[in-house]
């Protein structure tokens, strides 16, 4: 999966090619990635111990700092920090955390993903709930509108309807 990551202190982007990993139990990028393309790191508060998938410990040592982006895909956006380490031929891993949280669509057949059951604290749910937010106010007002002239409507007949009684 392609997708855009934007550094927070100058904005720039960079599109990078995701690895989702069920096995993975957090969210990577690769040291060399980062270093290419000046992610500013920002030093954990305690070193992290991880393991590949075959049990060894990572080439690259302990995971000394991670770096915090903005990640867009599709309609897509969240903020989200990934901790740097060696890799090797992945440049960005989504894990479990990421996968649990927003439950993508995938098409196994075509590749193709879909994003579509995010948690609360995604963007793309701000602008949903935005544009919800948007739809209901402006139906409700079409709402009131509709009722208001449906009673001025139902008051001119009940006057009409006076009128020819007399």
């Amino acid at each position: 999966m392609k997708v855009g990551l934007e550094k927070i202190d100058s904005h720039e982007g960079v599109s990078v090619k995701v690895l989702l990993d069920s096995g993975a139990t957090g969210m990577f990028a690769d040291k060399k990635f980062v270093e290419k393309n000046s992610f500013k790191l920002e030093k954990l508060d305690r070193p992290v111990r991880i393991r590949n998938m075959d049990g060894t410990g990572n080439s690259g040592g302990l995971v000394m700092h991670e770096i915090e982006v903005n990640m867009y895909y599709q309609d897509h956006v969240e903020r989200m920090k990934l901790d740097v380490c060696d890799l090797e031929r992945t440049e960005v891993i989504l894990g479990m955390p990421w996968l649990a949280a927003h439950n993508p669509e995938i098409n196994w057949k075509t590749g193709e993903v879909k994003i579509t059951r995010c948690p609360p604290l995604c963007g793309r749910n701000k602008e949903k709930k935005r544009k919800r937010e948007r739809s209901v106010n402006w139906k409700e007002r079409r709402g009131k509108s509709k009722r208001k002239q449906q009673s001025d409507g139902w008051q001119m007949k009940k006057k009409t309807g006076k009128e020819r009684k007399k």
